[in-house]
Parts: C-alpha cells; structure tokens; sequence
C-alpha cells in the first residue's frame, strides 16, 4: 500500500555540499547530496574483523563502525565504482589491501528519515599496507578484532562512552551485543 504522500512533489527546503532536507507530502527527510553515495566495507582477516572509531561531530562522540567512505563526492568522482571506492577507503583507513572482494548488495540506513544508500562489500585477504587513520583531520582509530571477542569488545566500547553504528550488527548477529530475546 502507497501513501498518499507518495506522488506528492519533492521540495527541497535546504542543500548543503554533503546533506539535502526535503519535503514530500507530509513527510520530511534528509539525503545525500549531488548524487553521492557510500560504500560501506565488512574487512574479514581469518579469525578477525577490522574496524574503525572515530569522532562524530552529530552523536557528540566516538563512533565504532565499519570503514566507509563517500562515492561521487569530489568532482569528477560521480560516476566511481563502489568497488574502487571501498578499496581506495580500506587502505586509507584502516590500512588494509584485500586480495578478495564480494558486492553484498545496496541498503538504506535508515528509510523512514533517511533517503541515503550504501553498497557493502565484503573484503577478506587482507594485508596490512599501510598505518590507516584516514586523510586530512579524520584521526581514525584501527580495531583488529577476534571475532570471538567481539562482543565483549563492543560492550567494552560502549562502557567508554562510544557510540556503535547499527552496521555492527551485521557482526554480532543472534547475541546482538548483550541484548536479551
């Protein structure tokens, strides 16, 4: 079932570089601007995961995520593959090349409010290359994790005060990081 919202006119009612808040109908939501869109990398390493931390300016703190990066965002990059993006972002953030890269699909974040898309991409056979922590003033932090431990390292995160990005469940899975059925 369609809302009635669904044929309404799209509005834009403000664009930045990076944001666009819009307005159909109704319904008010934000997405990304010019096209662009992320690429959102699950780093396998055997028995580990890598993972990055870094300061998030809207949560006011430290977030622990998978490494990411924007496609389309600088000029002349709007038409870069997904795949090179999300190498190109492995190696800068975390430091890692993989051998071995799988698409997993385009998702949404968060549909009801955010129109944003992003493709992940699984890469295994890593090897360290490089330090990571990002370009510029990105001051990423790597985690190399024990898939094993991960929980406990998420929770150990959290006791810190750092945020966790709903991605993570893709690595917690059934225990969801302490949550209880």
């Amino acid at each position: 079932m369609r809302p009635d919202d669904a044929d309404a006119p799209e509005e834009v009612m403000w664009a930045g570089r990076f944001i666009t808040a819009k307005r159909r109908g109704k319904w008010e939501y934000v997405g990304r601007a010019r096209g662009i869109r992320a690429a959102v990398i699950l780093p396998l390493d055997g028995d580990h995961v890598v993972l990055v931390e870094q300061y998030r300016v809207p949560l006011g703190c430290n977030c622990l995520e998978l490494p990411a990066g924007l496609i389309g965002d600088e000029d002349g990059s709007e038409n870069e593959d997904p795949l090179e993006a999300a190498k190109r972002e492995l190696i800068e953030e975390t430091g890692y090349a993989a051998a071995h890269w799988e698409n997993l699909g385009v998702y949404f974040s968060s549909p009801g409010m955010v129109s944003e898309s992003f493709t992940l991409l699984r890469a295994s056979e890593l090897t360290k290359v490089g330090d990571g922590g990002g370009v510029a003033d990105e001051e990423i932090i790597v985690h190399r994790v024990n898939r094993a431990d991960l929980e406990q390292f998420v929770a150990d995160a959290r006791a810190r005060g750092v945020a966790v990005d709903v991605k993570m469940l893709l690595l917690l899975g059934a225990g969801m990081g302490g949550i209880k059925a």
